[in-house]
């Protein structure tokens, strides 16, 4: 009887013990979070009025013989999508002007679809995405193209202008430019080695990657400004082309700092 009594005891005090500890010590640990991607800008045009624009929600614009319109959606569905439109040489971009990407690298996706592409004049060279920063003259094209005679077609290629690797589009036989067809379009800068890496409808075009060391340019090396604005649209460099005018639509735009995803 008296170690059934001390057992007793000896299961109370326990109990007791167990009572007076916080219930939060035996809480279920917090289910682990990923890191989410900081998205720096967003727009799919479906809150904005059917109608030519001049800016939107952390946006303007940039034209010249060019015009932007919020147009219904020709994808499918409810939706709104923009619509721009040049002539001859012109330009029609959207841009953000406020861009601070951490440690100056981002990703960019959009919806995107060209009408038709140049076939004249020979190596008439085309620019859908800008990127560029106050403190340098240099000028990112991470998508744009050229019309290559040699090769009967147009292609994508990415770029660069005024800075010390000089004016270059690095083009790829590999990745022909499709006229008149929905795509989704990425790419990613990556400031640790001044990378440009494109993707077309989810796969990786490897053959457009440029580099620090690997671009189209001159031996000098290729390096980005600290960018803070990136411009979208269509620009033309070369005169009397062929089409005389250039009609593109953009959706479903988004910069963030990781991939975005969705093609």
């Amino acid at each position: 009887m008296a170690l059934l009594r001390k057992a007793a005891a000896a299961l109370s005090a326990a109990a007791a013990a167990l009572l007076a500890i916080p219930p939060t010590a035996f809480a279920t640990p917090a289910p682990h979070t990923p890191h989410t991607p900081t998205t720096l800008a967003r727009e799919t045009f479906d809150r904005l009025p059917l109608g030519p624009v001049t800016a939107g929600r952390g946006w303007t614009t940039d034209t010249s013989d060019g015009t932007l319109t919020v147009e219904p959606s020709t994808r499918g569905g409810a939706g709104r999508e923009l619509h721009l439109r040049t002539e001859a040489n012109g330009r029609a971009f959207l841009v953000f002007p406020d861009l601070t990407p951490p440690g100056n690298s981002f990703w960019a996706r959009l919806r995107l679809r060209v009408d038709a592409f140049p076939t004249a004049p020979d190596w008439a060279h085309w620019t859908i995405a800008e990127a560029s920063g106050a403190d340098s003259p240099t000028l990112v094209r991470p998508l744009g193209g050229q019309y290559a005679p040699t090769d009967q077609g147009n292609f994508w290629g990415v770029g660069s202008d005024l800075g010390p690797t000089g004016d270059w589009t690095s083009w790829r036989t590999s990745s022909p430019a499709t006229a008149g067809a929905w795509q989704c379009v990425e790419f990613h800068l990556d400031a640790t080695d001044n990378r440009v890496t494109v993707y077309l409808n989810g796969t990786e075009q490897s053959d457009l990657t440029v580099s620090t060391t690997r671009h189209g340019g001159t031996t000098d090396a290729f390096t980005f400004p600290h960018f803070d604005k990136l411009k979208l649209g269509w620009q033309l460099y070369q005169s009397d082309p062929n089409p005389s005018s250039y009609d593109v639509r953009m959706d479903d735009i988004t910069l963030s700092t990781r991939r975005a995803g969705g093609c």
